[in-house]
């Protein structure tokens, strides 16, 4: 008996699918969850949220207080509340509708019955001691590598002033120590990387508690078996940056790999939500803002290779979408284990511009090699399954 909590479309809502896959899910949890035709689908704000659904869990037991949280959205929304405010409350918030449901659920019938609860990190403290209370274990999907990268953005944002956004703003104090406690409380901590794993030892994390599941890919968002893309010799090598143009990410490498290529047989585009940019930047490089989910796709088919300089992710679930439509992955080591180098991708220092310019450079003269890799990449891709997280879930905890 497994209970699911979460705020958003995280991963997909992979955790519950698998769950739900196996017979094992009772209940997810979530903030919103909008079916196609749904009349809250309909109301002013609600379009945005179109994909808080997954047909995988149309016949799952789903509890949302869509309403609930939409006027919580709205009336920040329309008060401008700071970014961390507005986090730190829908957090609480979800917390308690989320309560209101725990609390309901009867006692097991027998002790080995005893629920789980699954909730992801910042927003899992009262979930859990609740569940504590109730005598049920407890399982933290944390969802970053935590403070440790708190500091690691701090720094990248001192460095770089022009590309640090509000969306990067450290935490207030005390957000930190709540975290801590949830980690306590858990009796399981799911990472998603090594890299997560790592930073969380540096902050005294138990390693006994410490589990490494990678992501999943989601079939029905991606295209594995699309064809590749057709391109002339005289086009240029597309490159694609998908998601947040922020210092994490490494946007500040990218502009200044991008400068030390200007004008060549390549083409670097930017897609997602970026802040202002500067005057004059490399012919190369396109910015084109951000775009629907729904979208996405169209942007991996005209593309030929993947960029993804982060200096810190979870795992970073583009990469797998990406390897899904047959594009080759530039990596760093600080993110899920995926591009194996050489085979699939390259892997690259994080920081370092120079040689992410030499591998775009490489890549673009000899070009011939992409279809091998093409391939490799669409193989990587299928092999991070919902089966394979249920098996992680539900068999013992993996050994530290």
């Amino acid at each position: 008996m497994w209970f699911v909590c979460q705020i958003g479309a995280r991963e997909h809502y992979a955790i519950s699918r698998a769950l739900h896959s196996e017979g094992e899910l009772s209940a997810l949890i979530t903030d919103f969850w909008i079916p196609p035709g749904s009349p809250v689908g309909r109301l002013p704000g609600a379009r945005r949220l179109a994909d808080r659904y997954h047909p995988d869990l149309n016949d799952a037991r789903v509890d949302a207080p869509n309403l609930r949280m939409l006027a919580f959205e709205a009336t920040a929304r329309f008060r401008k509340a700071p970014i961390w405010d507005h986090i730190i409350a829908r957090n609480d918030l979800f917390q308690r509708q989320a309560l209101r449901f725990l609390k309901k659920i009867p006692p097991p019938a027998a002790a080995d019955e005893s629920p789980r609860v699954f909730s992801y990190s910042y927003a899992a403290l009262e979930i859990f001691r609740e569940a504590k209370r109730r005598g049920w274990r407890t399982v933290l999907g944390q969802i970053d590598p935590g403070p440790g990268e708190d500091a690691l953005v701090r720094k990248l944002r001192e460095e770089n002033p022009a590309w640090a956004g509000a969306a990067e703003a450290s935490p207030p104090p005390g957000y930190w120590d709540r975290w801590r406690e949830e980690c306590e409380l858990a009796d399981r901590i799911v990472v998603n990387s090594p890299w997560s794993r790592e930073l969380l030892l540096k902050e005294g994390v138990p390693a006994s508690k410490l589990e490494v599941i990678p992501l999943a890919l989601d079939p029905g968002l991606s295209s594995p078996d699309s064809p590749a893309r057709a391109r002339a010799d005289a086009d240029p090598i597309g490159f694609l940056f998908l998601g947040q143009a922020i210092v994490r990410k490494g946007i500040h490498d990218l502009v200044a790999a991008a400068e030390m290529l200007r004008e060549g047989r390549w083409q670097i585009d930017v897609v997602g939500p970026h802040g202002p940019l500067p005057a004059d930047l490399p012919p190369c490089l396109h910015f084109h803002g951000a775009v629907p989910r729904s979208r996405t796709a169209a942007w991996y088919a005209r593309s030929d290779v993947f960029l993804l300089p982060t200096h810190s992710d979870g795992f970073a679930l583009t990469q797998l979408e990406a390897m899904a439509h047959g594009l080759p992955v530039i990596a760093t080591p600080c993110c899920g284990e995926v591009v194996r180098d050489g085979v699939n991708g390259w892997v690259i220092p994080a920081g370092d511009p120079a040689a992410l310019a030499e591998r775009i450079r490489q890549i673009s003269h000899h070009p011939a090699g992409l279809a091998a890799m093409s391939q490799a990449a669409r193989h990587t891709a299928a092999t991070f399954t919902l089966e394979s997280i249920a098996r992680s879930l539900l068999g013992a905890p993996s050994a530290p």
